[in-house]
């Protein structure tokens, strides 16, 4: 049995089989060997912006066996670092650190995330087939676990995990050199390993072939990951990691790039019309597979595994845990593509959701956009209902401020998918909650919507809808807190509802 000094709770006892902790151990050992000396300790780590070539060294010399030296420039997701331009090969210098930090995991739910270099995922590092890799991993003093990286791009013991293992507060340093091109994963191997992975620890390296790749418009970063969290999906406050959900593969959050709507909103990804994008695509695990769509694109083109082997006209690829795909796909016509696991409630209730939003001029011969809509009445219909599950206890709103701003997580999670981030809703199928003259007449048939469900014909600002809402399983306080949000949002009129008008609502 090992004393585990694990961060939201110091006195967890955690047990290990002999194997591991035999190999945690071991690797300790090398740490404690390393950590003492003093030459081999470099507690500086910084990220380049742009790549630096030490002039004591040149091309030429790279001829005779002596490379040129080059910082290494990382980025964070969703940006990619700029393609290599160089003809030869380099030793390029690499410096990370692991920080362990609690950040947002979606609105109202903060998790403490163990990173590579300070955000989930990791930086992406950009190399060429052929170039020698001097890598200083540095873990920080505040960290309370000792880290290491395990690169799928390296060729050696432990993919350079047995040699970057690294306690707080110092730094290790090893080289490979990059032989197969590709793009790969990397991620924390320490025991438990699982648990570092989880907590976030995972990003990809590209190693470009010495030809290049094809040039392309616009090129960007997207890591999935499956967390698991002692709350519910939504929960409030600062949620601890749980072993008993990781270890049966029951995720609560299926995230793009470590927190809900890191790609959606402001944080959207950008093309224009004609533009041929680039995704970097990775799965940090650990547990799920991926199943990655754009939501009305087809890749032309998809590196498998993000290998060399190229597959053309792919509507969905799938990327194990622990892999990676390069998909490209030019952009036809404007509009919002979305991103998703297709394994589909993780997309629209666990997270897996990003948007790339594409600018430019219509063509109606690609997509027309509806030409025609006429009354269709099948036989039957009737008021269907989500699974209603026990909802997990909730931070009470002290005011109407508070009940506002924990009414858009709800939104966010239950509503926004049918009525749109925006509230316009969308034409003849989901009506708008934005300046809408049927629910701001009586806020009791949105409060009596959420919890009965809506069947049947209404009209909203003149729009005739006919279709059905199912009841959504959500307590008194955040039907309330939902409904006060869409009261004070997108320019309506104001008003609170509290949960005793829930309640009473149920009735």
């Amino acid at each position: 049995m090992l004393l585990f000094n694990h961060p939201s709770n110091h006195s967890k006892v955690i047990n290990y089989s002999k194997l591991t902790l035999a190999c945690l151990l071991a690797l300790g050992t090398l740490a404690i060997i390393t950590g003492c000396d003093k030459t081999n300790t470099d507690t500086t780590a910084t990220n380049a912006a742009e790549p630096s070539i030490d002039k004591t060294t040149s091309k030429d010399n790279s001829e005779e066996g002596e490379l040129p030296i080059i910082d290494a420039v990382l980025t964070y997701a969703p940006e990619v670092p700029p393609p290599i331009d160089r003809d030869y090969s380099a030793k390029v210098r690499v410096k990370m650190e692991t920080v362990e930090t609690v950040m947002r995991l979606a609105d109202g739910v903060d998790y403490e995330f163990w990173t590579f270099g300070g955000q989930v995922p990791g930086q992406f590092i950009r190399i060429r087939e052929g170039d020698e890799v001097e890598f200083h991993l540095s873990n920080h003093p505040d960290s309370k676990m000792p880290h290491n990286i395990d690169l799928h791009a390296v060729t050696g013991p432990g993919g350079g995990a047995t040699s970057s293992f690294t306690t707080p507060g110092h730094t290790s340093e090893f080289n490979f050199k990059a032989l197969n091109p590709g793009l790969y994963v990397y991620h924390c191997a320490t025991a438990p390993v699982g648990m570092h992975i989880a907590n976030g620890m995972y990003g990809l390296i590209l190693v470009e072939p010495k030809e290049g790749l094809s040039k392309v418009d616009r090129e960007y970063y997207v890591m999935q990951g499956d967390f698991y969290t002692k709350g519910s999906y939504g929960q409030q406050g600062l949620q601890p990691f749980d072993m008993d959900k990781a270890i049966s593969e029951n995720p609560d959050y299926v995230l793009f790039n470590g927190s809900v709507g890191a790609l959606t909103g402001d944080n959207a990804l950008k093309a224009n019309v004609g533009e041929t994008v680039r995704l970097f695509v990775g799965n940090g695990g650990p547990n799920l597979v991926s199943s990655f769509h754009v939501i009305g694109e087809i890749f032309d083109k998809v590196y498998v595994n993000g290998g060399t082997t190229e597959n053309h006209n792919v509507q969905t690829t799938l990327i194990p845990s622990g892999g990676a795909a390069i998909t490209e796909f030019k952009t036809d016509v404007p509009g919002e593509y979305i991103l998703v696991d297709h394994s589909i409630f993780r997309a629209f209730n666990k997270g897996a959701l990003g948007i790339l939003q594409v600018e430019g001029k219509e063509n109606k011969r690609i997509y027309s956009g509806k030409t025609k809509y006429r009354v269709y009445l099948p036989e039957g219909a009737a008021t269907q209902s989500i699974a209603n599950t026990k909802p997990a206890p909730q931070k009470v709103a002290a005011n109407k401020q508070q009940r506002i701003e924990m009414g858009k997580s709800v939104y966010d999670n239950n509503c926004a998918a049918c009525h749109q981030p925006t509230g316009l809703g969308i034409p003849k199928a989901f009506p708008p909650l934005a300046n809408s003259d049927y629910l701001l007449k009586d806020p009791n048939r949105a409060i009596s919507a959420i919890i009965h469900g809506l069947n049947g014909k209404i009209t909203v600002n003149g729009e005739v809808y006919d279709s059905v809402m199912p009841a959504v399983a959500l307590d008194d306080e955040r039907v309330a807190n939902v409904v006060t949000y869409v009261l004070n949002t997108w320019g309506n009129n104001g008003g609170e509802v509290t949960p005793t008008q829930v309640k009473a609502a149920r009735k």
